[in-house]
């Protein structure tokens, strides 16, 4: 008897794409543990994840059903980056709104926790800093935007980082390297002053 659990994951794509409906839900099932399990390890919010991991399904049936699937690779590596490109959405929309706070990493230039208790005046060159900051970092390369943002934003690790942006360890680490080199030399082209760091 044919078992559709036996297939790998490009035949069950490749029946799902031909109306195969079953086939998605075994990849569901098949990955579900390890996509929700990477979603709440960054969102560290059970709900939220609960809410991205939905959305990215919805968005895989949709890239699916409109052939935006290309087989190089691991499907499960294609449905990681479509959930971080959520998580990014999200925090970008957050960042936005000025709702989400990022003190759980050691070295965050964008956020710190030695800034918690402030006058009104800190408050106001703090976020001038953080506007010079942002602007300084979209002047970057984009693969070094990436890498910073990645880290600090997300507080991912540099093989957390490695592994989504799909480069080795020594890559991820050289494109921070570059990009706070660009920033200082930025910095002083610009001739700032960012004394709160």
């Amino acid at each position: 008897m044919f078992r559709l659990d036996k297939l790998n994951d490009n035949e069950l794509v490749q029946r799902f794409i031909q109306g195969d409906h079953e086939s998605l839900e075994i990849l569901i099932v098949r990955h579900k543990s390890r996509v929700y399990s990477y979603i709440l390890l960054i969102v560290k919010n059970q709900d939220l994840a609960e809410d991205i991991f939905q959305d990215t399904f919805i968005k895989v049936i949709r890239s699916l059903k409109r052939g935006k699937y290309v087989e190089n690779g691991k499907f499960v590596s294609w449905v990681l980056r479509i959930a971080h490109n959520l998580i990014i959405d999200h925090f970008r929309k957050e960042k936005l709104q000025g709702t989400i706070s990022n003190d759980s990493s050691d070295v965050d230039i964008f956020n710190s926790q030695k800034f918690s208790e402030q006058t009104i005046e800190d408050q106001m060159v703090y976020s001038q800093i953080l506007k010079e900051v942002k602007h300084l970092v979209k002047e970057l390369p984009e693969d070094q935007q990436q890498v910073i943002y990645m880290r600090h934003y997300m507080g991912l690790s540099f093989k957390e980082i490695a592994e989504q942006t799909e480069v080795s360890i020594n890559t991820a680490l050289g494109r921070m390297r570059y990009a706070l080199i660009n920033l200082r030399k930025l910095v002083d082209e610009k001739k700032l002053n960012l004394t709160a760091f």
